[in-house]
């Protein structure tokens, strides 16, 4: 009886098999067998794809331009809702029609989860942020000063209530679908968050340090594209069989010179460098530290007598666009090949369709959340100064000490002052 009960489903198991590999979204296996088919000097459609993704991408880049006129706040507003995308499309990957429709309610645990992890992120990275934009108001100020206090306990309590209602929505033969979407869900929040949480990081920082780097990697893309468009020939990986040796040779050679040139245009406006203490909108001004600030190099003796310029002025922060431009052209397309070969074995062409040309949300930014951990843990160990300063001081009182505590701070501050001017006296 087993035996004929085993054979009986292997029929209906490989024809499922045959109409889950038929679907438009997925890879078919013929074009796996040679890289050299693939590649783009050899699509006779490339200058249709090209038109489409040139079309979106000028779409994409203007209305990122208009995000960063507007500030902080809004490219952080962009930021989670990226998040929210790359979550749907993520969610729904590895999700299955029928077992969903047995598990009511099932689906709105992987957004309970979602959002107690922005919860707990953002509270982490904006606490100070958000007390110095509170601080004209007592009440709201001591309730935001509560909530930031006991973040951690409301994060935890949340997650416990929904790992407590994962176990209450356990149903007999459904438990291996539903291990598996939990370990998915949290894989998700680990690849969705914790990368990007360090670009929220870097915005605050300076927008120069979150739009560097990601126009880096936008240059190195399309300079990869069109290298290999007009001149690739030698396959470079077999996860990507369109990506060639001469479009990554190409893109490495653009993107240094883009991310010396960048550096010295984004760092004459202070709305580019300046960091954002609060949450406001309002016009920023600041002095720039050194870091911004042109050095000047006398040229070499063998530059012709004619020449008007005897000096050429450098910004210390081009030297270290150079490190971000190297990162972004050998590391971090990595993080491409990595979502290669995920969707490979998983047998998907795009992580979704809601960029024309491009696929979906998270096929753009795979390479900007490799790109924004380098980029965030390059600023602190390299750029920002590591002794202490009043601005790091004040953080940690406002942050740490209750409304309270700080007067009586300054209270204590301002006799010891009163002692130091009475002894110099």
């Amino acid at each position: 009886m087993q035996k004929d009960g085993s054979s009986s489903e292997a029929p209906s198991n490989h024809l499922g098999r045959v109409r889950h590999r038929k679907r438009s979204s997925e890879v078919s296996q013929d074009a796996n067998k040679t890289n050299g088919a693939n590649l783009l000097v050899n699509d006779r459609n490339k200058y249709k794809s090209m038109l489409i993704r040139t079309y979106s991408s000028l779409w994409m880049i203007g209305g990122f331009i208009f995000i960063i006129y507007m500030g902080h706040l809004y490219i952080w507003a962009m930021i989670v809702v990226i998040q929210i995308f790359m979550a749907r499309e993520l969610f729904n990957l590895l999700r299955k029609a029928n077992e969903d429709r047995q598990l009511p309610g099932f689906r709105l645990l992987n957004w309970h989860f979602f959002f107690t992890a922005m919860l707990f992120t953002y509270g982490r990275f904006l606490s100070r942020q958000l007390v110095n934009t509170v601080t004209s108001d007592k009440l709201l100020y001591q309730l935001v000063s509560w909530v930031i206090k006991y973040q951690m306990v409301i994060c935890y309590f949340l997650y416990i209530a929904g790992f407590v209602w994962f176990i209450l929505t356990l149903k007999k033969k459904m438990y291996k679908y539903q291990f598996s979407q939990y370990a998915w869900t949290h894989m998700i929040l680990l690849i969705v968050f914790v990368q990007s949480s360090f670009t929220v990081a870097n915005i605050f920082e300076g927008i120069f340090w979150f739009l560097l780097p990601a126009s880096l990697i936008v240059i190195n893309d399309i300079a990869a594209y069109f290298f290999g468009f007009f001149f690739g020939r030698t396959p470079l990986i077999k996860l990507s069989p369109k990506k060639t040796w001469e479009g990554f040779i190409g893109a490495l050679g653009t993107t240094m010179f883009s991310a010396f040139v960048l550096a010295n245009l984004m760092g004459c406006f202070q709305w580019l460098t300046c960091p954002r203490k609060d949450l406001s909108t309002g016009w920023l001004h600041c002095d720039p530290g050194p870091m911004f600030k042109p050095e000047y190099y006398p040229l070499p003796g063998w530059v012709p007598h004619w020449f008007p310029w005897k000096e050429v002025p450098i910004m210390p922060v081009q030297w270290h666009a150079l490190a971000l431009g190297l990162f972004a052209s050998i590391i971090a397309p990595f993080g491409g090949f990595f979502a290669s070969g995920f969707k490979r074995a998983f047998k998907f062409k795009d992580f979704g369709d809601s960029i024309p040309g491009h696929g979906g949300i998270t096929d753009r930014m795979d390479c900007q959340m490799v790109m924004a951990v380098f980029a965030y843990i390059y600023h602190q160990s390299f750029v920002m100064p590591q002794s202490f300063s009043v601005e790091m001081i004040l953080d940690q009182i406002l942050r740490n000490l209750t409304f309270e505590e700080q007067q009586i701070l300054y209270e204590q501050l301002g006799k010891i002052f009163q002692d130091r001017q009475s002894m110099l006296t």
